[in-house]
C-alpha cells in the first residue's frame, strides 16, 4: 500500500461542467456505467456529482434540464496527489465513507481513484499468479 496513486489512478476521464444540466450528468452516468463524474471549470476541479446526487433528488427527471450541475454537485472534496500513497486513500475511504477520490495536482484534476481501484488492486497483489488477474 506505498505505492503512488498514479500506478492504480483512472486517468482517462469523462468530466462535465458546472454549468452543464443534470440531464446531460444523467445521460453521462448512466450511459458510462459509473458513479463518480468530476465537475471541471476549465481544467480546475470544483466538484464531483455522483449517481447518489441523483437518487437523493426529489424532482422528476422530467425536470433534469432546468437543473444545472452546480445546484447539487459535491463542492467540498478530499483529494490527494498522484505521488500520495495507495494506503493514504484506504484511510480515506475507510474514515469517510465515501468511494471516489479526486486526483489533483495544483487544483488540476489528474484522475480518480476508486474503491474499486482499491479492490482490484489489492486482489490482484494477492493473487497476481492467477491467470485471471491479467
Amino acid at each position: 500500500m506505498n505505492e503512488p496513486l498514479s500506478t492504480i489512478m483512472t486517468t482517462e476521464l469523462i468530466t462535465i461542467g458546472p454549468e452543464e444540466n443534470l440531464a446531460k450528468a444523467h445521460e453521462l452516468l448512466t450511459t458510462r456505467r459509473f458513479h463518480h463524474l468530476p465537475v471541471l471549470d476549465g481544467k480546475k476541479l470544483v466538484g464531483l456529482i455522483t449517481t447518489y446526487d441523483l437518487f437523493k433528488l426529489t424532482q422528476p427527471r422530467s425536470e433534469y434540464k432546468d437543473v444545472k450541475v452546480k445546484e447539487i454537485m459535491t463542492k467540498k472534496l478530499a483529494t490527494l496527489e498522484p505521488s500520495d500513497h495507495i494506503g493514504t486513500a484506504a484511510e480515506i475511504f475507510l474514515a469517510h465513507l465515501f468511494h471516489a477520490i479526486p486526483i489533483v495536482t495544483g487544483g488540476e484534476l489528474k484522475g480518480i481513484v476508486t474503491t474499486h481501484d482499491l479492490l482490484k488492486y489489492s486482489f490482484k497483489k494477492e493473487y497476481s499468479s492467477m491467470p485471471w488477474t491479467s
